[in-house]
């Protein structure tokens, strides 16, 4: 039941007499050792070198459990800094570990990439875990290979958080993987690897992975949203998304299909935006970028996407009302700083949100038609709560943008555009 010398001794023992189905029960049977443990007990795992022994175990056991738990044991044991930064110094601990992601055995993926996560968090050694996996091409083909076909969405998310760290760490590291579309592996052969690994593209592999968790886990979704937006902070990843095969058709209608159908829905209440303010941020940047660098594609026609105007709209709503609400909590209650901290965090990703979600749609109302305009108004996208909605946002900064759509709107329904010229005299002045 509990971690003692002699338990180690004995591990240690079997182990040289490669008994692995007795070590795996021990280790199994210690509970201990495989829940997160104080620092001390991790002072003396190390003390006895279980990283030797775990090593040990990585290169001559045949037990998925033996080697998931050592895997398990030793992510527990990187909680600490000092230790973390024994286990990351150690190259040959560190290439092994790093072997394991191409593992068939999905507990011991997810304990790894849990490892992995935990040691990229730590800054004092972040740099060792980023140089080393940039050293290792077949990392890149089992991470992909992991996104791609897994069906475990428990594993799908912590991968993506491996991921995402990487990518946020370090841009040279992410424009290699970008690029990496025809690497083969040339990394140490893995006998339980994937057989002949196809030539992945990262951008298809990240939404085969985010279909996967869109349904079971929002935290998983927002995670992958944001490694696409990761991408398109660099020209090679947006040409990645908008120059694969379908011209990136599939990423534009999985993002259009979670504004549009999923998120921020008009039956629900105006407080989820602050929910799905950072999984939003991420979507409606891609989109951005896609709509920005794609204009002649045939998905991003306006025609098609008069939904994601209205979906836009309801979103900077959502977010007045948010911002109502934040401003009557602040009066009504005496906040601590604590409070005051948390309440300046939420205003401030709500504003990159609103940052992202006006230049969309300012960039979308300057290619509107008169008759995608009159769908507009027919489909209840647009009215004049909503056109108001939109100017409110909008003005000043995007004038130019208003402006034009209100030319337009004229021809269309010059009533409508009328009272907003009455509800917005600076227009009038320009007209």
């Amino acid at each position: 039941m509990f971690c003692n010398e002699f338990d180690i001794y004995l591990i240690q023992s079997l182990f040289c007499e490669k008994r692995f189905d007795l070590c795996s029960e021990i280790i199994e049977g210690n509970l201990l050792l495989h829940l997160l443990f104080p620092q001390d007990v991790a002072l003396f795992l190390q003390e006895f070198n279980a990283p030797d022994i775990f090593m040990g175990v990585f290169a001559k056991s045949k037990c998925p459990r033996l080697t998931e738990i050592c895997v398990g044991i030793l992510g527990n044991m990187a909680c600490f800094q000092d230790i973390c930064m024994s286990i990351s110094k150690d190259e040959n601990l560190g290439q092994v570990l790093l072997q394991r992601l191409c593992d068939s055995d999905s507990p011991t993926l997810l304990e790894t990439s849990r490892l992995l996560l935990t040691c990229l968090s730590q800054p004092e050694v972040a740099n060792v875990w980023v140089e080393r996996i940039r050293e290792s091409p077949s990392v890149y083909d089992c991470v992909c290979f992991i996104m791609s076909s897994s069906t475990n969405v428990e594993l799908l998310v912590k991968v993506g958080e491996v991921v995402d760290k990487l990518f946020d760490l370090d841009e040279e590291l992410m424009l290699n993987w970008i690029k990496n579309g025809t690497c083969q592996s040339v990394g140490p052969s893995i006998d339980d690897s994937p057989e002949e690994l196809p030539d992945f593209k990262i951008v298809p592999c990240i939404l085969e992975a985010a279909k996967q968790v869109r349904s079971d886990n929002p935290e998983g979704l927002d995670v992958y949203m944001h490694i696409l937006q990761l991408l398109t902070t660099v020209d090679e990843g947006i040409q990645a998304i908008v120059q694969a095969p379908d011209g990136g058709k599939e990423t534009w209608s999985l993002l259009y299909d979670l504004v549009c159908h999923e998120l921020c829905q008009p039956d629900d209440p105006a407080i989820i935006v602050q929910e799905q303010k950072t999984v939003l941020a991420s979507i409606l940047s891609v989109l951005s970028a896609m709509f920005a660098s794609q204009t002649e594609q045939e998905y991003v026609k306006m025609r098609k996407n008069m939904p994601l105007i209205g979906s836009l709209i309801r979103i900077l709503q959502y977010m007045e009302g948010c911002g109502k609400r934040s401003v009557d909590d602040s009066k009504k209650s005496k906040q601590d700083e604590t409070g005051k901290a948390e309440l300046h965090e939420e205003d401030f990703h709500l504003k990159i949100l609103k940052d992202i979600c006006c230049e969309l749609l300012s960039n979308m109302l300057q290619e509107l038609t008169k008759e995608n305009i009159l769908e507009g108004l027919n489909q209840g996208h647009l009215n004049e709560q909503t056109c108001s909605c939109a100017f409110q946002n909008l003005l000043p900064l995007y004038f130019t943008s208003v402006e034009s759509f209100l030319e337009v709107l004229r021809e269309a329904d010059q009533t409508l555009a009328d009272n907003l010229e009455k509800r917005f005299p600076s227009l009038k002045v320009h007209t």
